[in-house]
């Protein structure tokens, strides 16, 4: 199988493109820079779709990037490089000849509202309420087929969680501090921390990736990319402190995660969702690291 794969030299495209290649696929990223295996953003808007089997799209600025302050321009970025890719591969799609029989938008579990009660399969109908649930409407319309193009393609969307892996994302922002026995629970510590390992999640988007076995559906197929495990910041920051045998006695006030991050940014770490991937295991996928235990041994080598 041939796949594209927009943000393709990312965290988590790095992951996936190692999986495809592994099992035999043939990989070609499109990113900012031209390259060996790579085409531009630029070449698919003015060339169209090169011949592939399927698509993914990964492409979006960092939310977490220490180096950005929280500012209009830093959400301005967010927002379009997000949907301005998106649109611009749903559009190549549209426009080819011959369309890939697959369709993966990866977007996150935003649109959920932050509870410690409520739990989220993907089942559960949501309105936009804050910034970044509106963000999560506006990326997955963008990812929209038309309706002959959508009897062809099948149209996956992956609600990501928290990515951890030892090569990039959350992970390397936190080691550091953990290491030297600086870390500790962000805010309260109570609030529900969806999570998922890179290698599960590169593996749930290979499992979208397969030709549909039935004429696909007009709609997308929606699937929650988070580990089955439902753990709290406080579980998560406790086993990480085990694995690495360090203490983890510093909290982090939420208001220095508003000072520090802006609070609009904080709210994705002092708040949380119980999100459940009830159609990813009905599926049949089966998850290599399931619980935060394994997840964590592996990323820090133990």
């Amino acid at each position: 199988m041939r796949v594209l794969i927009g943000g393709g030299s990312g965290f988590v495209g790095r992951e996936l493109t190692r999986l495809l290649r592994n099992k035999g696929h043939q990989v070609t990223v499109i990113s900012r820079q031209p390259g060996p295996g790579k085409i531009t953003w630029g070449e698919l808007e003015s060339h169209g779709l090169p011949p592939c089997e399927g698509a993914v799209n990964l492409a979006g600025e960092n939310l977490m990037n220490p180096l950005r302050w929280w500012n209009e321009s830093y959400k301005k970025d967010l927002f379009s490089s997000r949907i301005d890719t998106t649109k611009t591969l749903a559009q190549a799609i549209a426009a080819s000849s011959s369309p890939p029989h697959s369709w993966v938008l990866v977007s996150g579990v935003a649109c959920y509202k932050p509870s410690l009660t409520a739990e989220y399969t993907e089942d559960h109908e949501w309105t936009p309420f804050d910034l970044f649930s509106n963000l999560v409407k506006e990326w997955e319309a963008s990812a929209l087929l038309p309706e002959n193009v959508a009897k062809i393609t099948k149209q996956v969307v992956i609600r990501s969680g928290l990515v951890l892996g030892r090569d990039g994302g959350a992970m390397k922002q936190m080691l550091p501090a953990f290491w030297l026995g600086l870390g500790g629970t962000l805010g309260s510590g109570t609030q529900p921390f969806p999570w998922v390992h890179a290698s599960d999640l590169a593996g749930i988007i290979a499992h979208g990736l397969e030709p549909p076995t039935d004429p696909p559906s007009t709609s997308p197929q929606v699937f929650n990319g988070v580990a089955p495990a439902l753990n709290t910041n406080y579980e998560f920051t406790k086993e990480l402190g085990k694995v690495l045998r360090r203490p983890t006695v510093l909290p982090v006030p939420v208001i220095a995660l508003n000072a520090l991050m802006g609070s609009e940014r904080a709210v994705v770490l002092s708040q949380g969702q119980k999100v459940i991937p009830k159609r990813t295991l009905e599926a049949g996928f089966q998850y290599k690291y399931p619980d935060l235990t394994s997840a964590l041994k592996e990323i820090v080598g133990n």
